[in-house]
């Protein structure tokens, strides 16, 4: 786990109610948690399961949403298509700090030493050997397998271990940390593989089943239902996860989700948890999700990402009304980069972008998730509202470069390496703040989220100068290539955060 920089304010309920995790390959010697959409072209199943020769092996039926599906006959049919997937490499750690401290040469250090859990001088880079384990499941008799990018980050050396015990060296053809998909291939035929669903056909209150390994136990599997859809999570703006209550601990990362008539409809991939296991909330990448991946990674060996070049925020009842919307569906632009599709096309602060190619978006992430998984070079037509009226516009979309990526997890955010997606204090914020400047949080990833960084803070600060404008802030943080300090007010206390740009 990434060394977090200690929590100098008082905590607060909202502070200690969760944290979003991703759920990383299970070490056995400490349980480590690490951390659009349409697929046009979904392959037909690869390979049908057993002949079914008992009641035991019978293929789960089509069901009515009121009769629970036969747990036994999913495990039994395609148990043997998930694989637990071992990885072994080495990462940076601090020899005198907790692993991936990445204190560095850090000269803003001294704002820190002395806090709990911060070294008293400098640690030395190193790297240290790791071991973790994970999930994953076979697409194609072939030996084409899924699993997640974060399993097999900076793993040297990846080997699957099949439901018969057998264990094989796999290749990774390629990994995406923008939707967490990783594929692998194994060098075997005539492999149980699993078959797709559809995870839009998902309905709140369906049944599902996760199969993996959690904390290294094989094969386990555990049942409940889907609790939502369509959730956006900080630091994955591209996928609209599908949260379940099946029970999802460290080294399920990467195994199916099934639902009740045995077809994969998503990759179970993160937990929502203040402890580091499960409790109750777990969050799958939906398969079409998935494949669309997987399709470009297996032609290219790399997935690419469109990009419109905003930053959006969800509209509440008063945004709304104050624009003249009767409802607050739609994504409310906040900011657009001068350099971007989105200005090219005349988008604006203000603008609520309310379809895409006549998809309604209700939500913020809703844009994300459709433009994100697009294809650059594409047209799409966006309704916009403006002064009170509808409006067309035809947009051309860019390509997201891989650092790009990254920070569109925090709204296609347009500061660069910083990895913060911000916005001005509102007059009434100032007022009852008593500040008379700052750029709020809105949400965070890179650099910013491995420093500390929070949504919700407000940057009053950066190198010493007052942050007052969002260009202001980019243009500091372009000047600075290593590291910069940002003075944040949080809960009514005021501290320096260094971040660490490269």
């Amino acid at each position: 786990m990434k060394f977090k920089l200690p929590n100098p304010f008082p905590a607060t309920a909202a502070a200690l109610a969760v944290l979003i995790l991703g759920l990383a390959a299970y070490s056995p010697s400490r349980a480590g948690i690490l951390d659009f959409l349409q697929h046009k072209s979904q392959p037909a199943v690869q390979t049908e399961g057993p002949a079914p020769t008992d009641p035991n092996t019978s293929p789960a039926p089509v069901l009515a949403p009121t009769q629970a599906p036969n747990y036994r006959a999913i495990v039994r049919q395609w148990g043997p298509a998930v694989v637990g997937v071992t990885v072994e490499g080495t990462r940076k750690i601090g020899l005198d700090g907790p692993p991936e401290s990445d204190w560095g040469d850090d000269p803003f250090f001294q704002f820190f030493r002395g806090l709990p859990g911060v070294p008293s001088h400098m640690p030395h880079s190193a790297e240290q050997p790791f071991h973790g384990l994970g999930s994953g499941f076979i697409i194609s008799a072939d030996g084409l397998i899924l699993t997640n990018a974060h399993v097999v980050r900076d793993a040297q050396e990846v080997t699957v271990k099949l439901a018969d015990r057998r264990e094989l060296k796999a290749k990774v053809l390629g990994a995406d940390p923008a939707t967490d998909i990783a594929v692998l291939r194994v060098n075997a035929k005539g492999l149980t593989s699993v078959k797709f669903g559809d995870p839009k056909a998902l309905q709140v209150g369906d049944y599902v089943l996760a199969i993996g390994a959690p904390f290294g136990f094989d094969q386990s599997a555990t049942a409940g239902i889907v609790s939502a859809k369509g959730r956006s999570l900080p630091g994955d703006a591209y996928v609209p996860f599908i949260q379940t209550d099946a029970a999802v601990n460290p080294g399920n990362s990467g195994g199916p989700l099934f639902d009740a008539g045995g077809n994969v409809v998503g990759i179970n991939a993160q937990i929502y948890s203040q402890t580091g296991g499960y409790q109750g909330l777990s969050f799958a990448i939906p398969i079409d999700v998935a494949l669309h991946t997987k399709d470009q990674i297996v032609a290219t060996g790399h997935a690419s990402h469109a990009r419109l070049g905003v930053m959006v925020q969800d509209l509440n009842q008063a945004l709304a009304e104050s624009f003249g919307l009767s409802r607050p569906d739609g994504a409310l632009i906040s900011s657009v980069d001068p350099d971007s599709p989105a200005a090219a096309a005349g988008l604006r602060p203000g603008d609520v972008i309310t379809q895409v190619s006549g998809a309604p978006i209700e939500r913020a992430g809703d844009l994300s998730n459709r433009i994100g998984l697009d294809v650059p070079g594409s047209r799409v037509a966006l309704t916009i509202w403006r002064d009170h009226s509808t409006r067309e516009i035809a947009v051309k979309l860019a390509k997201a470069e891989p650092q790009a990526m990254q920070q569109a997890a925090s709204g296609s955010d347009p500061h660069g390496q910083l990895g913060l997606a911000l916005r001005p204090l509102t007059r009434q914020e100032r007022t009852a703040a008593g500040l008379d400047h700052g750029l709020v949080v809105e949400q965070v990833a890179g650099p910013a989220a491995r420093a500390g960084i929070q949504p919700g803070d407000v940057v009053l600060g950066i190198d010493g100068q007052p942050a007052a404008t969002v260009d202001q802030v980019r243009s500091l943080v372009r000047s600075h290539p290593k590291t910069v300090a940002l003075l944040i007010e949080r809960d009514g206390q005021k501290i320096f955060i260094p971040v660490k740009l490269s």
